[in-house]
């Protein structure tokens, strides 16, 4: 059994890890309801954008999207991966890394290139894959503008041709405890959808519809990131204060088991004093 100081030793700098790891779960908590109010507040403009681009791709003729639907044979891949720029976050990092590894996989024999937003995904990947950038710093302003320059190079090295198809790879907010990696399509612009059956609304538009939805495009893909790294800031925090209240409880269980260990420890050592002050004692008396 260890002595009485190692273990008070050990019950100080556990109590110095839980203060810690408290503090920061506090931090989280107060970041994350910030972040959770934009991106709830920002969903629902993304899905009116999407929304409003469909009705208008669907009562057009042929391809209207230009450039940004050109299907090419997929020879260069851009995976785009958003993490964050500081752990303690369990696995939230961990789950992205592992779809970019994943998705590099999936296109084997082909050129495949990562893209990092976030300085953890960009010191991970950069050891086992071929990284082309890393764009950490836009997590210190988060804004739309800020975003859409990083839209913006995405675009034209998918328009320029030096890459056939990009992809991003974020975890999705759910909620505090639980974040969803998300792997969707930026570029090529994905055939839209829509129901046949229902009558398309009657407007009249200026400037003309196919005008409109080459305007939107771009717009939509600037926002499509947005929300992404968005949702990616918001899971950040969600995971991390997650991650620390477990850690602030397993802290606190074993700074309560050293305790227990230390009281009998303690207790041994009186016992044994006891019987030593006691055995001399008979002894002089014999």
């Amino acid at each position: 059994m260890a002595n009485l100081k190692e273990i008070r030793n050990r019950i100080t700098s556990v109590s110095s890890t839980m203060q810690i790891t408290s503090a920061m779960k506090m931090v989280s908590a107060a970041k994350l309801k910030k972040a959770q109010d934009a991106i709830t507040a920002m969903r629902p403009y993304a899905e009116k954008l999407t929304e409003l681009l469909q009705n208008l791709s669907a009562t057009l003729d042929g391809d209207i999207g230009g450039e940004f639907t050109t299907q090419r044979e997929v020879k260069k891949v851009l995976v785009v991966a958003i993490t964050s720029n500081r752990g303690l976050c369990g696995a939230f990092n961990t789950n992205v890394i592992k779809e970019a590894k994943n998705r590099a996989a999936f296109y084997a024999g082909k050129q495949v290139d990562i893209f990092a937003i976030g300085k953890k995904g960009n010191d991970v990947l950069s050891k086992t894959n071929s990284v082309v950038a890393n764009q950490s710093t836009v997590f210190d302003n988060l804004t739309f503008d800020n975003v859409a320059v990083i839209a913006d190079t995405l675009t034209q090295k998918f328009v320029s041709g030096e890459y056939d198809m990009i992809e991003l790879i974020y975890n999705q907010f759910k909620n505090a405890a639980t974040q969803i990696v998300q792997t969707e399509q930026f570029l090529p612009l994905a055939p839209i959808k829509t129901d046949l059956n229902v009558p398309a609304g009657d407007y009249i538009f200026e400037p003309s519809k196919e005008e409109i939805v080459l305007t939107l495009i771009p717009k939509s893909l600037k926002t499509q990131l947005y929300k992404g790294i968005r949702d990616s800031f918001a899971s950040e925090h969600g995971a991390r204060m997650t991650a620390m209240h477990k850690a602030t409880d397993n802290a606190t269980e074993l700074r309560n088991q050293l305790k227990l260990t230390y009281n009998k420890a303690r207790q041994a050592a009186i016992t044994n004093e006891i019987l030593e002050i006691v055995g001399g004692a008979e002894a002089l008396k014999g």
